[in-house]
């Protein structure tokens, strides 16, 4: 099934749709959504992408990033991709948005204006294996010392978000 992103400008004003990875391959101005999940220790939750994904695949991300449908909010499309990726319910509330561009390999970019939401859950998962190959915990000193040790292990939108998560918190 093809897949289609919200196009919009800076103000997110909806200038149409288009198949999600021709986006991805114009660089052009998208809608989307992270999701970071803790656990009662403060620490994150890490999604590792399937192999099957088409761009930066075995990379390490935060719980879930995706992208909502024309007809959904932000919030209907983060608990959406929750369930459908970590097989999981949780509150979610939206901290923050901002806008950047990551280039991600293979002639693609992600240019997303994102909406970045915050949720906390200690149960266990139910993984869907053709989105998510891993899931695991790590303390946000832990999770700093790898980006340096490591930084080919996360994907490039995770680092710039992080960042700006940091930036709110």
């Amino acid at each position: 099934m093809e897949e289609f992103v919200v196009l919009v400008n800076s103000q997110d004003e909806v200038l149409g749709l288009m198949e999600k990875q021709q986006a991805h391959v114009n660089g052009l101005l998208h809608r989307a959504f992270s999701v970071f999940l803790f656990n009662s220790k403060g620490e994150m939750l890490l999604q590792k992408r399937a192999s099957e994904k088409y761009h930066s695949p075995l990379k390490w991300t935060n719980a879930v990033c995706s992208h909502p449908r024309i007809e959904e909010t932000y919030l209907e499309g983060a608990k959406r991709r929750v369930k459908e990726e970590l097989g999981i319910e949780a509150e979610l509330s939206e901290k923050f948005d901002f806008i950047y561009k990551a280039d991600v390999g293979n002639g693609l970019w992600e240019h997303e204006l994102d909406h970045v939401f915050v949720g906390n859950f200690e149960d266990e998962f139910h993984l869907n294996k053709e989105e998510v190959e891993d899931v695991r915990y790590i303390s946000m000193e832990d999770l700093d010392r790898e980006m340096i040790e490591q930084p080919e292990h996360f994907t490039e939108w995770f680092k710039i978000i992080l960042e700006e998560y940091k930036h709110h918190f």
